[in-house]
């Protein structure tokens, strides 16, 4: 290690370098972080970020940039003190979800409903601006005692006991380097992990609407031919719109006049929660797949979209993220418990088999959904529309599908499997 290579405050490298300080990665370090705190020598963390989003004003209209945080994300956020920090008249709990096909009535008996209430729980998650997310695991991070460096990745080097990261901020040093820098990852690509990519030829449109009826804190979605369009409640009464359109539909819809996209909106939803009135810009960005072959490699690791990316039509994107974080997480704390590198390959492929395997069957489900639900014309599809009204008739896939919304099915970390303790854990 040379002497001009800045580490951490004691002279030492880190013992983690997280490069991505957006929800996941952010939630990572405060997660790391937190549990350090009162041991004899807590973990030196630090995040690398372009830019620290500033605070929301409260006042502040909603960001159409939403996620829908499930049960499991609740708990990990809630252990790291993120949760108490995001202002509650931001965040809008649902109760339901109603999804149906086009070839359907909206409230008729076809429609597949989910209701809390039948799983005896609360609500079935909560929707939340990303950037609101992002600030309060950032700021509970940095008061637990991380370190935020602000500046971007331009040169990884992997060495046999430490990794050198070259930054517009300087040169860092680190036992372990996490890539949370989203899908075009540049820690990815800088340690040569191949990833499998393809186009969903969609485009997403995002933006926020007011509707006539009131949202029901219920999230709509309806699956059309050309994609699918989804009306998620927002906390100030309106909507925030997701429409997964095939790239032929969408550019039209781009160019759109904003009373002409109101009319669409509403035709497109069946006119399920009456006439649409914009409130924000619509946002756009194409939609594509992604796995990487690897999810580690020698003192590397890889989270959320770095990792994997899966078609936004059920709402899990943030929440695989931060379940990936928690497991990271888990795994480095029993490492770091017994003073085992956290860098350890050992460590790591323990890491790696645990996520890709509840990864994989839930890609392929959503997967299909986008496949036969919204685009089928063929005999499978026709099974798989109809097969919307059979799971509303069965309480077993029911209960199934709940727990998957939830985000309590699976092998979970532990901070996601119950609700966190009054006090975090310790490595002492």
């Amino acid at each position: 290690m040379t002497d001009v290579m800045t580490t951490a405050a004691s002279g030492e490298p880190f013992d983690v370098l997280i490069v991505g300080g957006g929800p996941v990665g952010a939630s990572a370090a405060a997660l790391l972080q937190v549990a350090s705190k009162d041991a004899r020598r807590p973990l030196r963390v630090a995040v690398l970020e372009l830019s620290r989003p500033g605070a929301t004003q409260p006042d502040a209209p909603l960001d159409p940039r939403v996620s829908a945080l499930s049960r499991a994300s609740e708990r990990i956020l809630t252990a790291i003190g993120a949760w108490s920090a995001m202002p509650p008249s931001r965040m809008q709990p649902y109760e339901r979800m109603r999804v149906w096909h086009e070839s359907v009535e909206p409230r008729g008996g076809d429609v597949l409903e989910f209701d809390a209430a039948y799983a005896g729980e609360p609500n079935l998650g909560y929707i939340v601006e990303n950037r609101l997310v992002q600030t309060a695991a950032l700021t509970t991070f940095e008061a637990a005692g991380g370190r935020i460096i602000t500046g971007g990745l331009s040169r990884l080097r992997v060495h046999d006991h430490h990794v050198a990261l070259e930054t517009s901020a300087g040169t860092f040093a680190c036992r372990l380097v996490v890539g949370a820098d989203g899908a075009r990852s540049i820690v990815r690509e800088s340690i040569g992990l191949a990833a499998e990519t393809s186009s969903y030829r969609q485009t997403a449109i995002v933006a926020n609407v007011r509707t006539e009826l009131p949202h029901e804190r219920t999230a709509w979605q309806r699956f059309l031919r050309t994609g699918t369009l989804a009306f998620l409640p927002l906390a100030d009464g309106c909507s925030s719109v997701v429409w997964s359109a095939d790239d032929g539909a969408a550019a039209p819809l781009l160019a759109m006049s904003t009373s002409a996209f109101e009319e669409e909106l509403l035709r497109q939803s069946d006119a399920v929660l009456g006439a649409v009135e914009l409130r924000t810009e619509r946002l756009s960005f194409p939609l594509h797949k992604l796995t990487a072959h690897r999810f580690t490699a020698h003192r590397c690791a890889l989270i959320g979209d770095a990792a994997h990316v899966v078609h936004p039509l059920a709402g899990q994107g943030v929440n695989l993220g931060l379940l990936d974080a928690a497991a990271l997480c888990e795994l480095l704390c029993a490492a770091f418990r017994v003073r085992e590198d956290p860098g350890a390959q050992s460590v790591l492929r323990r890491y790696e088999r645990w996520r890709k395997s509840e990864i994989a069957p839930i890609a392929l489900a959503i997967d299909g959904f986008n496949r036969y639900l919204a685009h089928g014309v063929g005999p499978l599809s026709h099974i798989a529309q109809r097969g919307l009204a059979l799971v509303n008739r069965t309480d077993e896939f029911k209960r199934f599908f709940i727990a998957r919304a939830l985000g309590l099915d699976g092998e979970l970390p532990k901070v996601a499997r119950q609700p966190p303790p009054a006090q975090p854990p310790s490595f002492s």
